[in-house]
């Protein structure tokens, strides 16, 4: 997702900032190269940005407590390899989706999980990642669904959403709140979100980078996603 001030950020996260420090020339004069007839050296910004802003992997510490890893702690190993896109369009937004709901998907594109894939959420939300029915019109994931793909060894997993569970309007009308971010709180795994482009990926077949910057202490990191795609 691209990161920039304007850019849609989840409710209650501060927008990023990202403000020059010193242009080529200030930073020429300021090293002291302009005395020697430097004038267009390195320019600097300062950029303010959100743990959870962008397309960003939880870390456990996002539900867990100050004793609880960062992104320092996500073991590379889960974050490299097969990727398989889900496609769940097809639900009314609001939706959680199921176990039998994962089970269908994987039939429909004829694909037996595996352990260690990383499995993507496809709700179609990022077409409109720029407008705010972003923060609305999505599906998410129930907790009984994050566990069975835990249960098949596939810890890291990612929604083109806001948010990894079902938006948050339809978590007040059932009174359910993040109870897929909350399996992190029994068992290890991690989610990305604000994922883009899953239409252009195939539903498996392909390899995916999605290494989060090794923040420490923090609770989730940047990650540039990168499906690589063998052709």
């Amino acid at each position: 997702m691209p990161v920039h001030k304007d850019m849609m950020v989840f409710p209650r996260l501060a927008a990023p900032k990202m403000e020059m420090k010193e242009t080529w020339k200030e930073f020429a004069d300021g090293i002291g190269a302009g005395e020697y007839g430097e004038d267009h050296l390195t320019a600097h910004y300062t950029v303010t940005l959100s743990d959870h802003a962008g397309t960003h992997m939880d870390a456990l510490k996002h539900m867990g407590d100050e004793n609880t890893p960062g992104p320092e702690g996500i073991p590379l190993e889960y974050c490299y390899g097969d990727g398989v896109v889900l496609d769940f369009r097809h639900l009314e937004f609001g939706s959680a989706i199921t176990v039998d709901d994962m089970k269908e998907a994987l039939d429909k594109i004829g694909y037996t999980l595996k352990a260690r894939d990383i499995v993507l959420i496809r709700t179609g939300a990022s077409e409109y990642n720029d407008e705010e029915r972003y923060l609305t019109d999505h599906v998410g994931m129930t907790a009984e669904a994050t566990q069975w793909l835990i249960d098949h060894d596939c810890r890291v997993t990612g929604t083109d959403a806001p948010t990894y569970d079902p938006p948050i309007w339809a978590m007040f009308e059932t009174k359910n709140f993040w109870l897929a971010h909350k399996v992190m709180m029994k068992d290890r795994y991690w989610h990305i979100e604000n994922l883009t482009n899953l239409g252009d990926l195939p539903p498996h077949g392909f390899k995916l980078s999605v290494f989060p910057i090794k923040w420490v202490g923090t609770t989730g990191a940047p990650v540039r996603a990168v499906g690589i795609i063998d052709e």
